[in-house]
């Protein structure tokens, strides 16, 4: 009886499967990974707390600009070729992330990592999809989709042990060995594709709608430490923001074969799925870039605890992942997303109640609860944004869905970041307000001494009091924002056409990067 691998011949499919995955998972590490050692690195480039989060937005910001092109490119130089300059160019990026002195160095390294590792999830996707009969290719889809799971849960274990035990920067050295392993397996048993000369990439508009992207993050990240549009430099950032993505619509409905293919969005539920993935794309990263500072900042967490009690979030997606694959095809999809979109606003809406006093156990609850509704979201969302989408519409498609999720990540990343500052300043100088020297509390003769307003000590501890809640309050804000966007969309379900074939759909699931 002849192997599988002979008999569909594909030689080394196993090590092949193998290959692409621990590329997969290298990339996918790198979203959530850094997270935890944010407050360290901000410690180590004296960086602001609106300023650390670029570590994670000019990685996303990146990943969304080259994701599109990465068809082009396989099509153009062939698949393994881009995919092996794609691995090695991630791992000399992670070490020069690792090496960096400055928020400048790691901010640029940390672009050249999302530069090179945007092709990794669709190429690695691709080969899986060749390498696999059509009946095989949903367990090799699911395989997949757990593969680029594996990243969001460990990685805030991973990284906050290296970061408690060795050192924040290998957070990115361990990149290497994951890398030196992908790509001597990628060289050994991948087969290169053929290479078309004759494929050309809408220059103009992928260049706008890069440009577009990038001084529209660049606005995002630097509005709240230059007072917005009472700065000239954010009036500029928007201005070259607003114009080259003007200057992307009109080459896009005039060209003959524009970058962006604007068909695509006559399909009613192609249109929704893009708008959705950006909603999961705010809340999910977004919330987790809150969560990293609250533990460790406001709760006093050390930084593997941290991490351990932000795992079960990616445990729960996973679980309701594969409970959702079952269901597909036997519920209505749309009552599957509802039920991802009210787990996520109930996760949220808990996580206003909170204070520093919270216990981990809840925590832990919310986390898991909110993971849930990512999986519940994720399956049936790629499900049915593809499900009434022509085939040969489905490839560009793809790169849009990923770019919408991408650029959501970032732009919520920016906005609940600036948010907390700026509501933070607020709060502050409000409940200050409220305290004087004749205060009831500063009455306590057992804390007036400690809290003193006329001396040097006692105005410092009561700034820190007050430093702190304002903190809280702000962090509440933000996570009503996010319970708030996770519930306007939800009336848009309605309009979605029912998926009409549920089998087909894992054939072009798209991942989570």
């Amino acid at each position: 009886m002849a192997s599988p691998i002979s008999r569909h011949g594909v030689p080394n499919r196993g090590a092949i499967t193998a290959c692409v995955i621990l590329a997969v998972i290298m990339q996918a590490l790198d979203t959530t990974i850094a997270n935890v050692a944010l407050p360290y690195i901000q410690g180590s480039v004296s960086a602001s707390a609106d300023q650390i989060n670029w570590v994670l937005t000019s990685y996303i910001v990146a990943a969304a600009i080259m994701t599109p092109p990465s068809g082009w490119l396989s099509g153009r130089f062939g698949r393994k070729r881009v995919l092996l300059v794609s691995v090695a160019g991630f791992v000399v990026a992670s070490i020069l992330c690792g090496l960096a002195q400055s928020l400048p160095q790691i901010v640029a390294f940390r672009l050249l990592q999302g530069f090179f590792g945007a092709a990794l999830v669709p190429l690695s996707q691709a080969i899986l999809l060749d390498i696999y009969t059509p009946e095989e290719r949903g367990s090799a889809m699911a395989l997949f989709g757990v593969s680029v799971m594996v990243g969001p849960v460990l990685g805030p274990v991973i990284g906050g042990w290296l970061t408690d035990n060795i050192s924040w920067r290998w957070v990115f050295y361990i990149n290497l060995p994951l890398g030196l392993l992908a790509f001597a397996g990628i060289s050994a048993f991948v087969r290169e594709t053929p290479i078309s000369r004759a494929t050309k990439l809408d220059w103009m508009g992928f260049g706008s709608l890069s440009l577009a992207i990038a001084a529209l993050q660049v606005a995002l990240d630097r509005g709240e430490q230059l007072n917005w549009l009472g700065s000239g430099e954010i009036i500029i950032e928007l201005t070259i923001a607003a114009s080259a993505f003007y200057i992307f619509l009109v080459h896009t409905f005039t060209a003959e074969n524009s970058f962006v293919n604007p068909r695509l969005f006559l399909d009613r539920n192609f249109s929704l799925g893009v708008l959705f993935i950006f909603v999961v794309g705010v809340t999910y990263l977004a919330s987790l870039a809150l969560m990293t500072p609250y533990l460790q900042s406001l709760m006093g967490y050390p930084v593997v605890t941290a991490g351990l009690v932000m795992g079960p979030r990616g445990m729960g997606t996973m679980l309701c992942m594969f409970l959702v694959g079952k269901l597909i095809g036997k519920v209505d999809i749309r009552i599957l997303l509802a039920t991802g979109l009210l787990l996520t606003a109930w996760a949220m809406y808990d996580m206003t109640g909170w204070t520093p006093d919270v216990s981990q156990w809840t925590i832990i609850v919310t986390g898991f609860v909110q993971g849930a509704g990512l999986g519940f979201l994720f399956v049936p969302l790629t499900t049915v944004t593809f499900s009434t989408l022509p085939a040969q519409q489905r490839a560009e498609g793809t790169g849009l869905y990923n770019l919408s999720r991408n650029i959501g990540s970032a732009v919520g990343i920016s906005i609940v970041s600036a948010l907390l500052v700026s509501n933070t300043q607020v709060n502050h100088e409000e409940i200050g307000t409220y305290l004087t020297p004749y205060s009831r509390v500063l009455q306590n003769p057992a804390l007036h001494r400690m809290l003193d307003p006329t001396t040097l000590a006692g105005r410092a501890t009561l700034d820190g009091i007050v430093t702190q809640q304002a903190t809280v309050i702000a962090y509440i804000n933000d996570f009503k924002l996010l319970m708030i966007l996770s519930l306007v969309v939800m009336p848009m379900l309605l309009l979605l056409r029912r998926s009409g074939a549920p089998a087909s759909a894992p054939d072009h699931a798209v991942a989570m990067e």
